[in-house]
C-alpha cells in the first residue's frame, strides 16, 4: 500500500509539473506575441497595448520604446548659464536656479510635444538639451527660449503685472510647517504688487499661466519688498507643481548658446538595424552553446532567456523617461550575458550535487541554494556600478547604465524564480541525470581502477 501511495504521489507531482510547464509555455508564447504585435482593446475604450519587442525592421520599430538622439537623429544644443547681478546681490543659490532652469526647459519641451527630450547638466554651469526626431532646430530653440505667458490679475479681472516681474518661485513651509509657495519679485514688480495688495485686502488676486488659472489667493495684508508667501491647503506635491508653473513664466538664469548641431537619422538607423541583427545572432549562438553543453537544462536556460528578453524590453517600454541609445543596446546585450552567466553557475552547482550521489530533484534544490550567493553577489556589484554611472554619468553613459540596471534586475528575477521553477518541473518529469549532462559519481572500486 505504501508503495502504491508513493507511486500515486509521484505521478501526481509529474502531472502537475507537466501542467505547469504547459501553462508557462502558453503564457510565454502569448506575451511574446503581444510583444511583437501588440493588441487594441477599444470596444469600450479600455486601453491600447503597443508592441515592445524590437525587430530588425527599423521602419516598424515599436513606438513604446523611445529612441535616443544617436539612433533617431535630431538636434542638440548646449547653453552657458549665468546669474544676473540683481540675483547675485540678493544672495540666490546658483545651483538651485540652474536646476530650476533645467526643470522649466524640460517641462516646456514636454508640453510642446517633445517628451523624449533630455536636459542634463554639463560641467558647473552648462546645460545640454537633446531632442530626438526634430527637423527644424530653430523652432525648438524658440520653444526653449520663449517664456510662458504669466499674468497677475486684480479682483476685477484686470492684468496689473506680467511674468517679467517674477524672479524665482519655490515650494516652502509656512509658520505652521504646512506646504506653501514663495516667490520673489523684481524691484519694479515689488512696488506694483505692494500697491495692488494694499488696496485689495480681503479680495482675491488671480495668477494665471497661458490663460489658465493657477491660483486665486486672498490678500491678508499689504505685501511690499518683493517676498510673497502663498499659503493654503496645499499638499507638498501641489506646492512644488505650482512653484514650477510660476517659475515657467521666465527662466531664472540668462542662457548663452554655445553649441548647436544636428545628427543625421540615417547613421542612427543603420546602427540600430546592425546592432539588433548582431544581438539576435549572438543570442542564438549562446542558446545553441547552452543546449549542447547542458542538454535539457540548456533548453530550460534558453526558455528562461526568452522570458528574460520579453521582461527586459517590457521594462524599457513601461518605465518612464527611458530612451534606448546605442550604448543602451550594449547594456542590453551585456545584461543578456549576465543572465546566461547566472544559469551557468546554477547548472554547475547542480552537476556537482548529482556527482556527489544525490537524486536529481534534490540536487536541483541544493544546487540553487549554493549558487544563490554567487549569483546575488555578482548582480549586486553590477547594480552598484550601474547606479553610480546613472547618478554621475551624463548622456549616453546614463543610457548604458539604465538598460544595464534593468537587465540585471530582470536577470535576477529570471534566475531566482523562473529558471528554478522550470528546472524543478522538468526534473520531476525527466529525472535522468544524463539528460542534464550530469552523471552520478562512479563507485569507489571503479575510481581506484581508473587511478591505477
Amino acid at each position: 500500500m505504501k508503495v502504491n501511495n508513493r507511486r500515486r504521489a509521484k505521478m501526481s507531482r509529474k502531472a502537475l509539473a507537466i501542467l505547469a510547464l504547459c501553462v508557462v509555455l502558453v503564457l510565454t508564447i502569448a506575451v511574446g506575441y503581444l510583444g511583437v504585435h501588440g493588441t487594441w482593446l477599444d470596444s469600450r475604450g479600455l486601453y491600447k497595448l503597443l508592441p515592445w519587442l524590437p525587430t530588425t525592421d527599423v521602419e516598424n520599430w515599436p513606438q513604446s520604446i523611445a529612441l535616443g538622439l544617436d539612433l533617431k537623429g535630431g538636434v542638440y544644443v548646449e547653453y552657458e548659464a549665468t546669474m544676473s547681478d540683481e540675483l547675485r546681490e540678493e544672495g540666490n543659490n546658483f545651483d538651485y536656479l540652474l536646476q530650476n532652469t533645467m526643470d522649466i526647459i524640460a517641462k516646456r519641451l514636454t508640453e510642446k510635444g517633445y517628451p523624449e527630450a533630455t536636459v542634463s547638466k554639463v560641467g558647473a554651469s552648462g546645460i545640454r538639451v537633446e531632442i530626438p526626431d526634430v527637423t527644424d532646430p530653430a523652432a525648438v530653440l524658440d520653444l526653449i527660449g520663449s517664456p510662458a505667458k504669466l499674468e497677475f490679475l486684480d479682483s476685477d479681472g484686470n492684468v496689473f503685472m506680467d511674468g517679467s516681474a517674477l524672479q524665482t518661485a519655490y515650494a516652502t513651509k509656512d509658520e505652521n510647517s504646512k506646504p506653501a509657495i514663495s516667490f520673489t519679485l523684481t524691484k519694479e514688480g515689488a512696488d506694483i504688487f505692494g500697491d495692488m495688495t494694499a488696496k485689495s485686502i480681503g479680495k482675491a488676486i488671480t495668477i494665471q499661466l497661458d490663460g489658465n488659472v493657477l491660483m486665486s489667493p486672498t490678500v491678508q495684508t499689504a505685501i511690499y519688498g518683493g517676498q510673497v508667501l502663498v499659503t493654503g491647503s496645499f499638499t507638498e506635491e501641489q506646492a512644488q507643481n505650482y512653484a514650477l508653473q510660476l517659475q515657467s513664466g521666465a527662466l531664472p538664469l540668462d542662457l548663452r548658446q554655445d553649441k548647436l548641431d544636428t545628427i543625421s537619422a540615417t547613421l542612427g538607423v543603420d546602427a540600430l538595424g546592425t546592432s539588433v541583427k548582431a544581438a539576435i545572432i549572438g543570442i542564438l549562438i549562446v542558446m545553441l552553446i547552452m543546449l549542447v553543453r547542458y542538454r535539457v537544462a540548456g533548453l530550460v536556460a534558453d526558455w528562461a532567456l526568452c522570458i528574460y528578453i520579453i521582461l527586459l524590453f517590457l521594462f524599457i517600454a513601461v518605465v518612464p523617461g527611458i530612451q534606448l541609445t546605442l550604448p543602451g543596446i550594449a547594456g542590453v546585450i551585456l545584461g543578456i550575458g549576465m543572465a546566461v552567466d547566472a544559469n551557468v553557475v546554477i547548472f554547475e552547482r547542480v552537476k556537482e550535487e548529482v556527482r556527489a550521489g544525490r537524486p536529481t530533484i534534490h540536487a536541483v534544490r541544493i544546487g540553487f541554494k549554493h549558487a544563490m550567493s554567487a549569483v546575488v553577489d555578482a548582480n549586486i556589484t553590477t547594480i552598484i556600478a550601474a547606479v553610480v554611472l546613472l547618478f554621475f554619468g551624463t548622456g549616453s553613459v546614463q543610457g548604458f547604465a539604465t538598460t544595464l540596471l534593468l537587465g540585471v534586475i530582470a536577470s535576477m528575477l529570471t534566475a531566482i524564480l523562473i529558471t528554478r521553477f522550470l528546472l524543478t518541473c522538468v526534473v520531476r518529469i525527466w529525472p535522468n541525470p544524463a539528460l542534464y549532462a550530469a552523471n552520478a559519481k562512479p563507485a569507489a572500486d571503479e575510481t581506484v581502477k581508473e587511478a591505477k
